[in-house]
């Protein structure tokens, strides 16, 4: 019986297809977070702990309840309950303070040049970035790589998923939310730990090497390389 051919390419989104050194990136965006929220008297040390107890929540949901619910149960047992008046406020900064963090990522127009391609050639295309932002802050982040959140068919955020990389379940709620079979897939990423997890659930997989995590990983068995590679890879794939 043939083996079914590519149908749906997922995608990692930070240092895949927007070039980033994550410690720049976190410490610039938690910079500015934490001198936004100052006047409203949020302590920025207590924030930032509470914003990594927020993200350790999410990584270790169960599927019982969105990753959203999972960060704010969180933030209010750092800050209290009436904190969630705040919320509009955190939101405002996504769409305002957040965008001069551009300014920690880098840009690679080859990114922008294979999606592109992969959507002529029909592909449907899944950005299976870490659900741990809201949907403003991954939107914002889409558009840093010189994209547009439409051409995915499907993002997942804080708002839609239940679970986060780098669990299995994860990769699993995408393939039920967009009806397809782990066959038909392949996860392409530069993070071997929780990207090329995707290939316990039976999906092709393919590391990309320029904006590497290895995690002390042997690396040598997955397919990997750069854009170009991961092209030729979907064509031997065909």
């Amino acid at each position: 019986m043939a083996e079914p051919m590519i149908k749906a390419v997922l995608f990692d989104l930070d240092g895949t297809l927007l070039p980033m050194d994550q410690e720049v990136f976190v410490k610039d965006y938690l910079g500015r977070l934490a001198a936004y929220l100052a006047p409203y008297g949020y302590e920025p040390q207590k924030l930032a702990d509470t914003i990594w107890k927020g993200v350790g929540a999410m990584v270790m949901n169960d599927g019982s309840c969105r990753n959203e619910v999972r960060f704010w149960q969180a933030f209010t047992a750092s800050f209290g309950e009436e904190r969630l008046k705040d919320r509009p406020l955190i939101e405002e900064f996504y769409r305002t303070e957040f965008q001069k963090v551009q300014k920690s990522c880098g840009y690679d127009p080859e990114a922008a040049e294979l999606i592109r391609t992969l959507k002529e050639a029909g592909y449907r295309l899944i950005l299976a970035t870490n659900p741990i932002f809201p949907a403003a802050a991954t939107e914002s982040r889409i558009r840093w790589a010189g994209l547009e959140p439409s051409d995915f068919e499907f993002r997942t955020t804080y708002e839609n998923v239940s679970y986060s990389k780098p669990n299995p379940d994860y990769y699993r709620e995408i393939l039920t939310i967009c009806a397809l079979r782990a066959e038909e897939c392949l996860m392409a990423g530069n993070d071997a730990g929780e990207d090329m997890v995707a290939e316990k659930l039976g999906m092709k997989v393919f590391l990309l090497t320029a904006g590497l995590i290895s995690r002390g990983m042997d690396i040598s068995r997955y397919p990997q390389g750069n854009f170009k590679d991961l092209l030729l890879y979907l064509k031997k794939c065909e």
